[in-house]
């Protein structure tokens, strides 16, 4: 089949399958309200932002994406001051955190769905000059309709697992001509780049940046409410936050905690889950368990009869690491793919992490190298680890200095990015010495 027709055919099967898309965006909505909300906006049906000048425009799928673009994004609006700024998410979380970061500095609309209609509607209305995809969220009519309207594209921080690839298979013809739609895709890793000339993107348009979560910010507000929360605490406590959890981590949590708890009276464990429609059931996990459990929501901080306290509101996770000992990162016990060890690395704590990390491979191995992590099975393990770290505070501050040294280490792809959207947006080639000292060619066997 020509790939003009399945073009065609794609529209097709995206079109009919719409309401199922629909369906499940409503059975989301049943726990979390926010899902069905704005609806229109996922049509390219929203008022439009009349901006004065070209904009640039910026898409995130959820909150992860959105704190990696951070300092990217602000990079942006210092060197293109003269134009507006569009940002665009998939879920109301990733659309809390760009109000909560950005406020009205940027217009905010959800990503339009992969309808024709729907994409030119969204173009037309937000004029860009430019389009940077966060990690590789590959939609063959977007990619197509911006390049007929000769709107570069350069997706950031790309990063395709062994996983992720096997799902592009059916319709790796289309992903292909997606990735060869942009100007230039700005991958992590080696391993990353290699999978997407597999795929059928150009080698010429893939460069290696290495990964934008090494160049977190975290800026002073961050740093002193942590050390509010922890006056709080009166140093009275040791702190263990497991963050950005799913049930089965809470699981293999909860059961190292009912155990380290009976030894180490002092120890609380600070709770943050991924998703807010989760609150409710971690809360009632831990008090079926037996533990004092207090809310964020209701209490404000824990008081000193405190065993759990369960962060149950968004945008706040930075603060609480900035006020803890030790760090679990969740989504990784759990089959979900890891999440971001670089949020805990970066306040130096050591780090426990789970096994499941395929969407962070090689972030997480080279944590582990360094000696700023441990990986954790169960509960027995981290009962283990935990204890070893807890009865150890030299073990603790040398594996939180490793984990930092690491993430200092590994910062710059911010403004390698950025030489990237410079060439993009002039339209110019990369500068050859540049492109000779931190863009080395990479093909699908190097």
């Amino acid at each position: 089949m020509k790939l003009e027709l399945r073009s065609r055919f794609y529209s097709l099967v995206t079109t009919i399958l719409t309401p199922l898309v629909l369906i499940r965006l409503a059975t989301r909505g049943i726990k979390t309200k926010a899902y069905l909300q704005r609806w229109h906006e996922r049509f390219g049906w929203f008022k439009s932002p009349k901006f004065k000048t070209k904009s640039i425009w910026v898409h995130a799928v959820s909150v992860g994406e959105v704190n990696a673009a951070i300092p990217l994004i602000k990079a942006l609006m210092e060197k293109y001051q003269d134009h507006c700024f569009v940002l665009t998410t998939i879920t109301p979380t990733g659309s809390d955190r760009v109000q909560q970061i950005f406020g009205d500095q940027v217009f905010h609309v959800y990503l339009p769905y992969d309808l024709p209609g729907a994409v030119k509607r969204f173009l037309r209305k937000t004029k860009p000059d430019l389009a940077v995809i966060m990690e590789t969220e590959i939609w063959p009519n977007l990619f197509r309709f911006c390049k007929k309207r000769d709107i570069p594209i350069v997706v950031a921080n790309a990063r395709l697992s062994e996983v992720s690839m096997k799902g592009y298979r059916w319709v790796e013809s289309l992903a292909a001509k997606a990735f060869n739609d942009t100007a230039y895709v700005a991958a992590q890793t080696i391993t990353d780049a290699k999978r997407m000339i597999q795929l059928g993107c150009y080698p010429e348009k893939i460069f290696v940046v290495g990964s934008l979560k090494f160049d977190i910010i975290i800026e002073d507000p961050i740093i002193e409410k942590g050390q509010e929360i922890r006056d709080h605490y009166q140093n009275s406590r040791l702190v263990w936050i497991a963050a950005s959890t799913h049930q089965d981590d809470e699981i293999e949590v909860l059961d190292a905690y009912a155990v380290l708890k009976q030894r180490h009276p002092k120890l609380m464990l600070v709770i943050v889950p991924r998703h807010p429609e989760r609150f409710q059931s971690t809360t009632q996990a831990c008090r079926q368990k037996g533990f004092n459990t207090q809310l964020r929501s209701e209490n404000g901080l824990v008081d000193i009869e405190g065993d759990v306290f369960v962060v149950d509101t968004m945008g706040e996770m930075l603060e609480f690491y900035a006020s803890s000992d030790i760090a679990f990162v969740g989504g990784s016990i759990a089959n979900i793919g890891g999440h971001n060890v670089l949020e805990a690395a970066v306040f130096s704590l050591p780090v426990l992490v789970g096994p499941n990390t395929h969407n962070f491979t090689e972030i997480t191995q080279i944590l582990n190298d360094c000696g700023g992590s441990q990986t954790v099975h169960d509960a027995n393990d981290i009962i283990r680890s935990m204890e070893y770290l807890i009865e150890n505070q030299e073990a603790r501050i040398k594996m939180g200095q490793a984990a930092y040294e690491l993430v200092k280490r590994n910062r710059g792809a911010v403004q390698l990015t950025m030489n990237l959207i410079e060439s993009a947006m002039e339209q110019k080639p990369l500068n050859t010495q540049l492109k000779a000292k931190h863009f080395p060619k990479i093909t699908a066997s190097n």
